[in-house]
């Protein structure tokens, strides 16, 4: 039976890295911030963390607060008839509930938490590689971060998932110890 590993955590703390180790590994992937970028660029608005933010919002207000789960679910299910599935980027406490209900026990939800201080440092360290498509590594000014990481605590229900995660890393030493971490994980699930 394939499973599904869902990554929540705040902006900076490591998902990216962790999904790309599972992608290495041949998991299937899903980003759910991908159908924001994808509204972006139908839209022709420019990547900015604001453009980001209204279309986040203008979605959950239209589909409720588990919009990209529900967004997301025929992808995953067509994914998941091939292979594993990793998740990046379960953010509202909905989005959990309808992943938890569908999927049960296939899904492994795990947290990876890092300080602010040690976020914003990776975060304002970031440069948008010419390879990265889907946008999903750029950088933010430490207010930049800050306003997100308050945005997401107050309107979307992020803290509810992160809670709730059957697993915990916390992501404070290298990339390397994090990446040693999500192989073990994903061994033993």
């Amino acid at each position: 039976m394939n499973r599904i590993i869902a990554l929540v955590g705040m902006c900076g703390s490591g998902k990216s890295i962790a999904c790309d180790v599972l992608k290495d590994a041949g998991w299937n992937y899903i980003r759910f911030g991908q159908i924001t970028m994808d509204a972006l660029k139908e839209q022709g608005k420019p990547i900015t963390p604001e453009n980001e933010k209204e279309i986040r919002e203008s979605l959950r207000k239209k589909y409720g607060m588990g919009a990209f789960a529900q967004l997301s679910l025929p992808g995953i299910e067509e994914k998941l008839k091939s292979g594993n599935v990793v998740i990046d980027g379960l953010y509202s406490w909905s989005e959990y509930k309808i992943l938890k209900e569908k999927y049960d026990t296939l899904l492994t939800v795990v947290c990876i938490h890092a300080s602010p201080l040690t976020r914003y440092s990776r975060l304002e360290q970031r440069i948008i590689r010419e390879d990265d498509s889907e946008v999903r590594m750029r950088p933010l000014s430490k207010e930049q971060a800050r306003v997100r990481d308050y945005a997401e605590i107050e309107n979307i229900e992020k803290g509810g998932p992160i809670a709730m995660a059957d697993v915990m890393i916390v992501n404070e030493s290298s990339e390397e110890e994090l990446k040693k971490r999500i192989k073990e994980i994903a061994d033993e699930r």
